[in-house]
């Protein structure tokens, strides 16, 4: 009976095992993604309890993570101490415009590099996206040289201008427009739709993981950006909210409290874009492969 009832203790005790050694995984792997999300989020309950303190408090050892006096006017103070208003409208028009100006072209360029045959067409494609690994510096003087002679050094159009068009952009639509079978833009042909109506009625409905995706891309970059507006707007009027945030350093001194309060209302509207797009953006990443 012994000998009998071995392999099946065998086999239990062979169970339990995998099941210890999986679950030690598992938790292994939980440990280290808190552990990467407390670092992650470290700064960000910093700053917001930096913006809640007075000055002379921010760096303060050791951290007082709650501050027993919170001081909320920091976040009126911002308002009124500098044209803050004037920068965030001014970053929302900058961001909304030259937003929608990639969707567009984008999107309208992938199309063509994806769905339509013309001669030289991949080659033209792999120069357009070799263009990403020029660093910006490189042609940065030039590129301010040409922009000074047409006159749109300062103005709003002058930074539209330079960034409505994205290389990325292009690669990563066309790399979802590459993924719709080609027999749905075929029967469209057959039936009569122009390439013109293949694009707005059939391939742009298609592609909301890819807009959304670019779209949080392209907003992040163009709100977060510094050196374009450092470089191209001078007038404070046209500032943007990343120049504006320099206005509390002073020359020997800077408030940290304040910076740390503007900082994080700048980053609301960024954060609600992510959260309103979240599931199509992750449904873009994981559609938009390297095929073709």
């Amino acid at each position: 009976m012994h000998s009998l009832s071995e392999p099946k203790d065998y086999k239990e005790s062979r169970f339990l095992s995998h099941r210890l050694k999986s679950s030690l995984g598992q938790a292994i792997i939980y440990i280290f993604l808190i552990a990467a999300v407390v670092t992650i989020l470290l700064p960000f309950l910093w700053m917001i309890s930096a913006s809640l303190k007075l000055d002379k408090d921010v760096f303060r050892f050791p951290i007082e993570w709650i501050p027993a006096n919170p001081q909320w006017d920091n976040y009126v103070k911002i308002w009124t101490q500098i044209p803050f208003l004037t920068f965030f409208s001014n970053t929302a028009k900058l961001t909304i415009i030259i937003t929608l100006l990639q969707l567009f072209t984008c999107s309208f360029a992938g199309y063509a590099f994806a769905k339509l045959k013309f001669k030289g067409r991949d080659i033209l494609f792999l120069a357009y996206v070799a263009s990403i690994a020029i660093p910006w510096q490189s042609y940065m003087v030039p590129q301010f040289i040409l922009m000074r002679k047409l006159v749109l050094v300062d103005t709003h159009l002058g930074l539209i201008l330079l960034q409505s068009f994205s290389a990325f952009g292009v690669f990563l639509m066309r790399q979802f427009f590459i993924n719709i079978p080609n027999d749905i833009v075929d029967a469209a042909r057959i039936d009569g739709l122009s390439e013109y109506g293949i694009y707005f009625r059939i391939m742009l409905p298609l592609s909301k993981p890819a807009i959304a995706t670019l779209t949080i891309f392209s907003t992040v970059f163009v709100w977060n950006d510094f050196m374009g507006p450092l470089i191209y707007l001078n007038s404070q009027s046209l500032k943007t909210i990343q120049l504006g945030l320099r206005m509390f350093i002073q020359q020997y001194s800077a408030n940290y409290s304040l910076i740390m309060a503007a900082s994080l209302v700048s980053l609301i509207p960024v954060t609600i874009l992510f959260l309103v797009f979240q599931r199509f953006f992750v449904e873009g990443i994981a559609t938009t492969g390297i095929n073709g």
